[in-house]
């Protein structure tokens, strides 16, 4: 519905959406969460296959994007391990290989992937989840925070390699649940008793991935981050976007992921 315009780029590919559900299992014990538990099992396979996945993580769960040309070898990758089931007017259909076979071609293996700097902003942020009802009672605020606060910093966007915050702000719609990330200090702009976040209160803290924009092209951008997090049993939230990813992690454990980052860097050369 948006108009054609020159200031809005589209990407040429149409993506869709893969949510991981557990069929209701909580998993025992203490476990890590966000992008951190779907690593090993979705994201290294895809990437192994060649496959250019999307991050969304948000309050309430995790969802991959991948581009629609790629759903045979999205399919045929993970049928192994998991049951894949499509939306059809709102019911599951169960999806096996034999429904996309037609035109599958095995896929050639996986170039190494870029190793892309990644830096650390002292910026501490809250992830937050607000009741669809109260919504309109921090509409103004959210519409000046979204769009009129902040003015790009060019620098950052140069990838200067120095920096000791960072704006970053996500909002996120899905199914009537919304999910927002914002810095800290922002957050105290809201009215407290209207954004609600875990029992702990946590803060986060962001590993940005990349010197330039990365685009869409690029396969194993995420689960080189993931991987190494998921073998530490470090949560993480991960949100791909077109000029970057980030990654954020519990504040307590800033330290020991830039040291796992730092040994992937070093190891790589």
């Amino acid at each position: 519905e948006l108009p054609p315009s020159e200031f809005m780029q589209v990407a040429d590919s149409t993506w869709l959406v893969l949510s991981v559900v557990s069929n209701g299992r909580e998993p025992s014990g203490c476990q890590a969460t966000g992008v951190t538990k779907i690593a090993r099992s979705v994201i290294a396979p895809l990437a192994e296959h060649h496959v250019s996945v999307l991050m969304l993580s948000t309050y309430q769960t995790d969802f991959i994007l991948v581009r629609e040309r790629d759903l045979p070898v999205v399919i045929h990758t993970l049928n192994g391990e998991f049951d894949i089931y499509r939306e059809e007017s709102g019911e599951c259909v169960r999806v096996t290989c034999d429904d996309v076979s037609n035109g599958f071609l095995k896929p050639k293996p996986a170039a190494s992937p870029t190793l892309h700097p990644v830096q650390s902003p002292q910026t501490r942020f809250c992830v937050l989840t607000v009741a669809p009802d109260t919504l309109p009672a921090i509409a103004t605020m959210l519409i000046d925070v979204l769009f009129y606060s902040h003015s790009p910093s060019w620098d950052a966007a140069a990838g200067s390699q120095d920096l000791d915050s960072i704006t970053f702000f996500s909002f996120s719609l899905i199914e009537g649940y919304i999910s927002i990330v914002m810095d800290a200090d922002t957050q105290k702009r809201f009215p407290s008793d209207l954004l609600l976040t875990s029992s702990t209160g946590e803060l986060w803290r962001m590993v940005r991935i990349g010197g330039q924009p990365l685009g869409f092209d690029e396969c194993g951008i995420v689960a080189q981050i993931a991987e190494p997090l998921a073998a530490a049993d470090i949560s993480a939230y991960y949100i791909s976007t077109f000029n970057f990813d980030h990654a954020l992690v519990p504040e307590e454990g800033i330290a020991e992921v830039i040291q796992l980052l730092q040994q992937r860097q070093e190891s790589s050369r």
